[in-house]
């Protein structure tokens, strides 16, 4: 063999070398020869990308998190807010995401933002702390409908922090704290009306027996004598005060008969 021979071998097994490429289980390689995308793309494991008639571009098939910036949203009910997400992304079909989109992650991003600021400023500032479950979802559809034509699809949208204005903030406690406050009133007059409904109905019940009435003074006096205490009761029949009722009924001048 001459030497130029061996020399052009040389260069085509390096060539051959150089050309071999090598893709990961999650990476697929869209494939540009003569400027034009071949039909379907390559990997993953080993393929062959002959220079310069082909090009190749690398796509990746895991999930991604987008987090979307902080966004200035103004409420259906005029609430200035701050308000971020994250978006969770992949890539379905790598020919559109290369050829369709520049970058699709930047897209996406874009998409993420303008529908954040449009659908949380069509509704009220209560909707948005108590449905953030349907909010996302909402999102979620709207970004996977714009994203759909360039090979992109968008899992998930969660809303991540919702920053309030400090006199919303302090209003909002004070809305909460008096909540509370009603609450316990309400727990309170509902004891009161219990307890008194309680009360007629024993009083109804001691009615029926007088010597109810007798026992239960007799135990009262019981519990007063248990406790260590310096109070002197003289016990009065219940019969005298029964008798001081009737002396006073009789003593009360009746209405003059015109």
């Amino acid at each position: 063999m001459t030497t130029p021979f061996l020399i052009v071998i040389a260069i085509l097994v390096l060539y051959l070398l150089n050309s071999i490429k090598i893709l990961r289980e999650y990476e697929r390689g869209v494939i540009f020869r003569l400027g034009r995308a071949l039909p379907a793309p390559k990997g993953p494991g080993i393929i062959l990308v002959f220079r310069p008639f082909d090009q190749m571009v690398r796509i990746s098939l895991r999930q991604d998190v987008l987090e979307v910036p902080p966004q200035d949203v103004i409420t259906r009910d005029n609430v200035t807010l701050k308000v971020n997400a994250v978006v969770t992304l992949y890539v379905v079909n790598p020919n559109d995401a290369a050829i369709k989109v520049a970058n699709y992650v930047y897209q996406t991003s874009q998409f993420a933002q303008t529908t954040l600021r449009s659908v949380l400023g069509e509704v009220e500032l209560d909707t948005l702390l108590s449905h953030r479950d349907q909010l996302n979802l909402r999102i979620q559809s709207i970004i996977d409908q714009r994203t759909e034509p360039f090979g992109v699809k968008v899992t998930s949208v969660e809303v991540k922090q919702v920053d309030l204005p400090e006199t919303m903030t302090r209003a909002m406690a004070k809305q909460a704290e008096a909540e509370r406050e009603r609450r316990s009133k309400i727990i309170h007059a509902e004891g009161e009306f219990n307890a008194a409904q309680k009360l007629v109905d024993a009083a109804a019940l001691l009615a029926t027996q007088p010597m109810t009435l007798q026992l239960r003074y007799l135990q009262t006096l019981t519990e007063i004598g248990v406790e260590k205490n310096t109070t002197i009761i003289f016990p009065l029949p219940l019969e005298m005060m029964t008798l001081f009722n009737k002396l006073g009924t009789f003593g009360t001048p009746s209405s003059e008969k015109p």
